[in-house]
């Protein structure tokens, strides 16, 4: 593990100079966002190695050469070092530069002017660790749970209208000749 990384010291550090430096688009924050899962999935060793594909597809990047891009640049401005692998079976090897270092638990101050309180905000680093294999279950759970809607939503929709009409107390003898 690398020396002190503290998840919400670290990502807020990063975000301060994110705000900083106007070179950044919001696909740089993506890719170092995504970066930043798979170093956390790492338990923040030193130095991990990344599959293109996989990196691409948490940063919602589409593009080869976009990837390469902005990953370079990260790499150039002093965010990461890059080292790329060449070899699709090994993947690359990335080793994030450490903005803020404790072990402790952090407070940061509010930044915003909502509410009365001026108290800092006291953030636990007892956080769940979130890793890539959590995040694919979470999606195939959502689509497991989005396909049992539609079937059921889709399997009332073909009930003959007969079904319905106890339900609803009417008559279908009517005469609508008849004045109310």
């Amino acid at each position: 593990m690398a020396a002190g990384v503290n998840y919400i010291k670290q990502l807020n550090a990063t975000y301060e100079k994110f705000t900083e430096d106007n070179r950044l688009n919001p696909t740089h924050i993506s890719l170092y966002m995504a970066l930043f899962q798979l170093w956390n999935a790492a338990h923040f060793m030193r130095s991990f190695h990344v599959i293109r594909g996989e990196v691409m597809l948490l940063s919602k990047i589409g593009s080869k050469t976009t990837y390469h891009r902005c990953i370079k640049e990260l790499d150039y401005w002093g965010y990461l070092q890059y080292n790329p692998s060449h070899n699709p079976f090994k993947g690359s090897m990335i080793c994030m530069t450490i903005f803020g270092t404790t072990d402790r638990q952090v407070m940061y101050p509010r930044r915003t002017n909502i509410g009365t309180s001026n108290e800092p905000a006291v953030v636990s680093i007892n956080k769940p660790i979130q890793t890539l294999e959590n995040y694919k279950n979470m999606g195939k759970h959502n689509f497991i749970e989005n396909s049992k809607f539609k079937k059921l939503r889709t399997n009332k929709t073909k009930q003959p209208v007969g079904q319905f009409l106890d339900h609803l107390k009417i008559s279908t003898d009517k005469n609508y000749n008849e004045p109310l």
